[in-house]
């Protein structure tokens, strides 16, 4: 780290801004940690002064210059206060995932060469921790009371930190070419990967999305729940929170979100497309569809309605709501449109730093993932359809990953392994992944994805997953949603039948899906069946469930409930 700003740095690094803030806002709120019904409130001056004693102490451990330091937790102040601490003492931030396992929280701390980890809230820590190589230098985030669970007794507490050290000094700035960080991928398929950003790349893809993403606000407001270690919220929440000088607000516990939410009423929010699939199943548990249809068909009430709505989710102020990380039924976002709640879908990966398009809120065009961003360029595949991107935020490469990179990386493009297309305007179309299509026993090709969009249309279904690779046809794996599952399973088996009927009528007719399973359990994260940012993992879904396709396939009737 230099002392003052080498001549090839720009002046909107994630660090200089966060130094702008520092000095020219001190005691405006920063970040809002929830404790019950009150706050612990930290300005920018006291998170500063946080952040530069823990950058003095991280110096103080002797480590080489830009070594890589770790950070696993769930989303809280103390995690976006370490990250800048890690960035202004010159070393590169390597976050984790807070919900993985032992074994896995090791073979990334083993992969990337962590020298030391920040630990926060965690559950079950106390067996996890049993994992971390004896090496790792530890150091644990304070208490919030009921919502940390697991603080590290054994770790260097932060306290301590903090009555022991003086405050760096100065303003040290990173040089363009310097990493900025790495971020190990969610793991879908095999090992997570090291994507390695420089701070040219973060910088590039801020200032080439600064438009979309709202930075001139008077004011903006952050509410942060998705895992901070993902590219999206890394975006969406730290860089443009640090970037426009605003606040972040947390999320205290599952069961505190909705509370959260409405108190921070955030400018700016993000949610995955299982999220809002849940926004709406549980509204509708309230008023059912019919009766909403009715009251957004009366002039004066509609108006009423939708306020209410927004008030209600905490989004009446939000002024960018996105979705991205996973497709979202094109009838979820309209239906969530009629309502006022206008969704912009994202798209992007990490290996490009989650920014190749946006969809504009005044030229939606369903369908598509939005409009490609400015110096994004964009190529699809002639024979596979294979999306490629090409940018200065294109990844540095896979951390010791030779091999992986120079597939993933070829003259200068990045493949991403998505299929798509672009059309005439610059609007960009997903069409499914590469590696999921798969040649049924028929010799046809099968993309699931796209036959996954036909279940959108139903409320009892909260997850589906087509597959059946061996088989003369597709099948589909079904996970009900919680009124579905607590319904008389003869309506539910009808509504299902209607929706498997409709989608076999629009398909060719070797994709058409010859029986659905309802799966007698959910698939989530802690079962392995879904990624931390709620992927399906289909490889484990197939691993865990292959040996049944052919008995269900066989069974005489349409739709099979596992046993």
């Amino acid at each position: 780290m230099e002392t003052t700003a080498p001549a090839n740095a720009a002046l909107d690094t994630i660090v200089n801004f966060f130094y702008k803030w520092e000095e020219s806002q001190p005691n405006k709120d920063f970040l809002r940690q929830p404790l019950g019904d009150s706050f612990i409130d930290y300005t920018w001056a006291e998170a500063g002064r946080q952040a530069r004693i823990m950058a003095t102490y991280l110096n103080s451990l002797g480590l080489p210059p830009k070594s890589n330091i770790g950070l696993v937790s769930k989303n809280c102040a103390h995690w976006i206060i370490a990250d800048l601490a890690i960035l202004i003492s010159g070393h590169v931030s390597v976050p984790f995932y807070p919900t993985l396992t032992g074994p896995q929280l090791r073979q990334v701390l083993e992969h990337s060469q962590c020298r030391a980890l920040f630990v926060g809230k965690l559950d079950g820590w106390d067996v996890v921790k049993r994992d971390v190589p004896a090496g790792v230098h530890k150091i644990a985030f304070p208490s919030y009371g009921p919502a940390s669970s697991g603080v590290d007794a054994d770790a260097v507490q932060w306290a301590d930190v903090l009555d022991t050290y003086p405050p760096m000094v100065g303003n040290p700035l990173p040089e363009l070419t310097d990493l900025f960080t790495i971020v190990y991928t969610s793991g879908t398929t095999g090992n997570p990967k090291g994507v390695m950003l420089t701070y040219d790349a973060a910088t590039e893809a801020m200032r080439n999305t600064r438009l979309q993403m709202l930075y001139d606000l008077p004011e903006t407001r952050f509410f942060s729940y998705l895992p901070l270690c993902h590219i999206a919220e890394r975006n969406v929440v730290e860089a443009t929170g640090v970037a426009t000088g605003g606040t972040i607000y947390f999320t205290e516990s599952l069961e505190t979100f909705a509370k959260n939410l409405a108190v921070a009423r955030p400018t700016h929010f993000r949610a995955v497309p299982r999220i809002w699939t849940k926004f709406q199943m549980s509204f509708l548990a309230r008023i059912p569809q019919q009766k909403l249809d009715m009251l957004l068909r009366i002039p004066v009430i509609n108006g009423l309605v939708k306020r209410r709505i927004r008030q209600g989710l905490g989004l009446d102020e939000a002024k960018l709501i996105i979705t991205g990380a996973a497709p979202m039924p094109i009838s979820l976002i309209q239906w969530f449109r009629r309502l006022g709640i206008i969704i912009q879908e994202a798209y992007g990966m990490t290996e490009n730093l989650g920014a190749v398009s946006m969809m504009p809120a005044d030229k939606i065009k369903d369908g598509t993932v939005g409009r490609i961003y400015d110096g994004m360029e964009v190529r699809t595949d002639p024979q596979t359809g294979e999306v490629q991107t090409r940018s200065r935020w294109n990844m540095l490469g896979y951390y010791r990953e030779p091999t992986l990179t120079a597939t993933a990386l070829q003259d200068g493009w990045l493949y991403t392994g998505d299929m798509g297309e672009v059309d005439p305007d610059g609007f960009l179309r997903i069409t499914g992944r590469v590696k999921e299509m798969y040649k049924s026993s028929k010799g046809e090709f099968i993309a699931p994805s796209q036959i996954e969009f036909g279940f959108a249309d139903n409320n009892h279904i909260e997850q589906v997953c087509v597959t059946g690779q061996q088989l003369p046809q597709p099948i589909a794996l079904i996970v009900l949603s919680e009124t579905a599952r607590q319904s008389d399973r003869k309506t539910v088996a009808q509504g299902l039948q209607q929706t498997l009927d409709t989608l076999n009528e629009r398909v060719h007719t070797y994709e058409r899906v010859r029986k659905l399973i309802v799966m007698k359990e959910p698939w989530t994260v802690e079962n392995n069946l879904l990624t931390p940012t709620m992927k399906m993992k289909r490889n484990a879904i197939d691993a865990r469930y292959t040996a049944q396709y052919e008995p269900w396939f066989g069974r005489e009737e349409v739709i099979v409930w596992e046993e």
